[in-house]
């Protein structure tokens, strides 16, 4: 399967020939379904708080003992599906054709004073015209204007204020001081990025951080971090053999998002926000999103000092009391029903194992729309149950019984999340021993106008987080305004 340049090329990426095999198998084989026993709802799997929940959880998080804080912002990749429709645009009107009133393009064209990116200088005054409006899509896109086509979304100016315009980046960092400030007044950040987009994110930042850090009364600490190559996944053909290029060497692709717990492992926090580069609003909506932040803090570190109790109390008197407490606070809490031991000793073994993981607390939003992925409750290979997020593409839709679960679905996963990655005893957690490497997907691309098949790790919050202690919570829908397409910069959460 694989020759002495195939090794040497597999190995000069940091991955193994075993590592590419077992990709290999998974292409062949396809991942196993979740067993889902239903949907996380209200009444079983999402809590929903109280106004007297709310305001003791944001105590809570003001009071407590954290050994460093941190907001992690997945940001890599370039912006090129957000202007999709533009690019869609912009060849039909190099084509000469025009585009109708409704189309992207045109209603680009038509509000363009309401962006944060428009000036008169480049754009001028709105011209009801196919040249006008093949001029404002080639400005946006092209390198002759705003290059905005091959940019991060980091960088993108999203939001107009009376005497500034920010960038996304720029409003993760109003955020971070808002509601993750250290006592020592300092503020850590870790981004992920390409590293092809080093230099634009050290352009945006160094034009805001003294000024913002003067403004606030704050310091920040922004470590930028890549994806590791080493973690990219082999692609195949529609055979499931290795897709090799024209050159005859091997295609890595990478491999999404779940790649990140690599990076999220090396953050030397206890206490981790984190929340998509995109998924920012406009400073009127920060009291709401600075609160709900706190509140779900807070209920982490609730969480992390009770299972830390248990912890204690099993190091010091195991007995049958304690072990009924912790599997009724497991059951109640957290979903996580524990099958039968076959005596005392091993359920003392399984309940210690169960507690002493990372802690993840998930804001879940109401879901107004079709159900899709979202909170789940599955049945465990351990037999356990638990709390996880599924992405609709791991719904196995020939099952009746995962579609009626799906379809009984009221919530959806916003990725507004806070960990904990340090246990009882103030040692880190290795994330990626709590990994379920059976939670990837697989997906179809091409390359060189040739099909192909893609492998995804588990997802940061899906599969990469599958073995973690997990609550869901309730969250309102205005704590989640994510720009996955230009003209959702046009909602008022974005407009001033």
């Amino acid at each position: 399967m694989f020759n002495q340049k195939d090794t040497a090329q597999i190995e000069g990426r940091g991955a193994s020939i075993r590592q590419v095999k077992q990709q290999i198998e998974y292409f062949k084989n396809g991942f196993p379904w979740m067993k889902i026993v239903g949907p996380a709802t209200p009444q079983r799997g999402i809590k929903v708080l109280s106004e007297e929940q709310l305001a003791a959880a944001e105590d809570y998080y003001t009071k407590a003992d954290i050994k460093g804080k941190s907001k992690f912002v997945p940001a890599s990749g370039a912006a090129s599906r957000m202007f999709k429709d533009m690019f869609a645009g912009l060849s039909a009107l190099e084509e000469g054709k025009d585009l109708p009133a409704d189309a992207p393009g045109a209603r680009l064209a038509a509000k363009i004073k309401d962006f944060a990116f428009y000036s008169p200088e480049l754009f001028g005054e709105p011209e009801d015209s196919a040249a006008y409006r093949k001029a404002t899509l080639s400005k946006l896109l092209g390198d002759e204007g705003l290059a905005y086509g091959s940019k991060p979304k980091g960088v993108l100016k999203f939001h107009r204020y009376p005497q500034e315009v920010r960038t996304a980046i720029a409003e993760h960092l109003v955020e971070a001081q808002k509601y993750m400030r250290n006592a020592d007044g300092s503020c850590n950040l870790t981004v992920t990025i390409s590293p092809e987009h080093e230099e634009l994110f050290k352009e945006a930042i160094g034009e805001i951080k003294a000024e913002y850090e003067k403004r606030y009364g704050v310091r920040y600490n922004i470590t930028f971090t890549f994806q590791d190559k080493a973690t990219d996944t082999i692609a195949v053909d529609t055979e499931n053999k290795p897709f090799r290029k024209g050159d005859g060497t091997l295609l890595f692709r990478p491999a999404g998002h779940g790649a990140l717990i690599h990076n999220l492992n090396k953050v030397d926090a206890e206490l981790v926000s984190i929340k998509n580069i995109d998924n920012v609003a406009h400073e009127k909506l920060l009291p709401v999103t600075a609160q709900y932040k706190q509140v779900l803090m807070g209920l982490a570190l609730q969480l992390r000092d009770r299972i830390f109790g248990f912890l204690r109390k099993l190091d010091e008197n195991p007995s049958v009391q304690l072990c009924n407490e912790i599997e009724n606070f497991l059951d109640k809490e957290l979903c996580i029903q524990m099958p039968l031991a076959r005596s005392e000793a091993e359920r003392v073994q399984m309940l210690r194992a169960k507690l002493n993981r990372p802690i993840r607390v998930c804001g879940m939003v109401k879901n107004e729309g079709e159900p899709g992925g979202g909170p789940y409750v599955i049945a465990g290979k351990d037999g356990c149950t638990s709390l996880q997020i599924l992405e609709s593409v791991q719904i196995n839709k020939a099952d009746e019984g995962a579609m009626k679960a799906m379809s009984g679905a009221t919530h959806f996963n916003p990725v507004d999340l806070v960990c904990c990655l340090r246990d009882y005893k103030g040692e880190k957690f290795n994330l990626l021993d709590y990994v379920d490497p059976e939670a990837g997907f697989i997906s179809s691309k091409s390359f060189e106008g040739r099909e192909l098949k893609a492998l995804e790790l588990p997802g940061l919050w899906n599969g990469a987080m599958s073995d973690w202690n997990t609550l869901f919570v309730e969250v309102p829908v205005e704590t989640f305004n994510p720009v996955k397409v230009v003209l959702d910069l046009l909602r008022p959460a974005h407009q001033a």
